[in-house]
C-alpha cells in the first residue's frame, strides 16, 4: 500500500489514536455466537493492531458483521473476538464496544466498567476520555465520573492537563475538571515536554503551562515537541525549532502529494531516538539533530524509529518502503528485515503486525513470523 508508511508516521506526529476509529466502527449484533478457535492462525483476522501491555487488538468478520478480541504475545486468543469495537489496553483496562454502548474490561475480559458511553478512548495518566450524546467528560478506572460529561470537544490527559472547548474556544482543564488556562484559542494541541501549540491570528506559536506565550506564533504548521525539538512549517517547508523558538534546522524539507490519497505528507517528521525522517530529491532519508544527513534518502516512505519501553532489550527499528514493498530498517540504516510487506506497524513490545497475501501475522526484530501467517 503506497500510503503505508505515511499513514503510520501521521499518525504518531498528530496522536491520533484506534479509540477515535472505533467510535465510528458500525455496531452489529452483539448476540452473534463466539469464536471456537483457540489461537490466532485458526481463524481468518481481517485487522491486527500493535501490542499495548501484551494485548493485541484482533479483528475477524463474520455474517453479523465485524468482531473484535485480544490476543497475547503467544498468539493465544487471551480474548475472543466479540466485541463490537475494541482499542488498546492501558492502565490494565481497555474500551468495548458491547451493543450499541461503549465500557471497559481487564485482561481477562471482565467487565469492569460497564458499558454506557457512546465513545470511549484508553485510559492517560489514570483517566479515560468518554461520551454521552456528543458531550465529553473523563472517568477514572472505577468508572467514577470526575469531569461529567459537558464538553463539546476534549482531548486524552496529557502532562497532567487535557485541551477542551468552552464556549467555542479552546483552552485547557486539570484532573479535577478545573479550568487552568482560558479558552481563548481557536486551535490548539496537548502539552508535550512542557509546550503546547496555539493558534493566534492565522499563525502557530507555543504557550507553556501557565498559559503564556513562549514562542510566538510565526508558524504555518506545527507539531508538538520531540526529544527537545519541534517540527514546523513555513510556507510548506519544514524544519525544525528548540524550546526557545530558535530555527536549529532551516526550513527547507518539502511537502508532497501522497499517491493516491487526497492528502499531502510534510516533508519532513518529528525526532525519534535521535533521527528524523526527512524527504530530500524526492526520496526518504534520516537527519541527525544537527541536520545532518545519516541514512542517505533511498525510501520511497520511511517512518519513525520506535522502541518500546515495554521491552527495552528490542531494537529501535524504522519501517521503510521501496519498490511497494515494505521492511524495517535499524539506526545504522541497515536493513534487518527485508522489503516484503503490502503493509506494516510499528513494533511495540518486540513485535510488528504485518500484512502480506492477504493475511495478517506478526514478526520479531529478525523478520520471523512468531503469531500468525508462516508462524510455526
Amino acid at each position: 500500500m503506497k500510503a503505508a508508511i505515511y499513514c503510520l508516521v501521521l499518525s504518531a506526529i498528530f496522536n491520533l489514536t484506534f479509540s477515535k476509529a472505533l467510535a465510528q466502527l458500525k455496531v452489529s449484533d452483539p448476540c452473534s455466537s463466539l469464536v471456537q478457535a483457540e489461537k490466532i492462525d485458526e481463524i481468518q483476522v481481517v485487522l491486527a493492531e500493535s501490542f499495548s501491555q501484551g494485548m493485541a487488538v484482533i479483528g475477524i468478520r463474520d455474517e453479523n458483521g465485524y468482531k473484535f478480541g485480544y490476543i497475547d504475545r503467544l498468539g493465544k486468543l487471551a480474548i475472543k473476538p466479540q466485541f463490537n469495537g475494541a482499542g488498546n489496553f492501558s492502565d490494565g483496562l481497555a474500551p468495548v464496544g458491547i451493543g450499541n454502548k461503549f465500557g471497559y474490561i481487564d485482561k481477562s475480559g471482565s467487565v469492569v466498567v460497564e458499558p454506557k458511553f457512546d465513545e470511549a478512548e484508553s485510559f492517560s495518566e489514570g483517566l479515560a476520555r468518554v461520551g454521552i450524546r456528543g458531550k465529553y467528560g473523563y472517568i477514572d478506572k472505577t468508572g467514577k465520573v470526575i469531569v461529567k460529561p459537558h464538553l463539546n470537544y476534549s482531548k486524552r490527559y496529557s502532562e497532567g492537563m487535557a485541551l477542551v472547548s468552552i464556549d467555542d474556544k479552546l483552552g485547557y482543564i486539570d484532573k479535577l475538571g478545573k479550568v487552568v488556562i482560558k479558552p481563548q484559542f481557536d486551535s490548539a494541541g496537548s502539552f508535550s515536554e512542557g509546550l503546547a501549540i496555539v493558534r493566534i491570528d492565522d499563525k502557530l506559536g507555543y504557550i507553556d503551562k501557565a498559559g503564556k506565550v513562549v514562542i510566538r506564533p510565526q508558524f504555518d504548521e506545527a507539531a508538538p515537541f520531540s526529544e527537545g525539538l519541534a517540527l514546523v512549517g513555513i510556507r510548506n517547508k519544514y524544519g525544525y525549532i528548540d524550546k526557545t523558538g530558535k530555527i536549529v534546522i532551516i526550513p527547507q524539507f518539502d511537502v508532497v502529494d501522497v499517491e493516491q490519497t487526497a492528502t499531502k505528507e510534510p516533508g519532513a517528521f518529528s525526532f525519534s531516538n535521535g533521527l528524523a525522517s526527512v524527504r530530500i530529491n524526492g526520496k526518504r532519508g534520516y537527519i541527525d539533530k544537527t541536520g545532518k544527513v545519516v541514512i542517505k534518502p533511498q525510501f520511497d516512505r520511511a517512518g519513525s524509529f520506535s522502541v518500546s519501553e515495554a521491552a527495552p532489550q528490542a531494537l529501535a527499528l524504522a519501517a521503510v518502503e521501496i519498490d511497494g514493498k515494505i521492511g524495517y530498517i535499524d539506526l545504522g540504516g541497515k536493513l534487518v528485515v527485508e522489503p516484503q510487506f503490502e503493509w506494516a506497524e510499528r513494533f511495540s513490545e518486540g513485535l510488528a503486525a504485518v500484512f502480506i497475501n492477504d493475511q495478517w501475522g506478526y514478526i520479531d526484530q529478525t523478520g520471523k513470523y512468531v503469531i500468525g501467517y508462516k508462524a510455526k
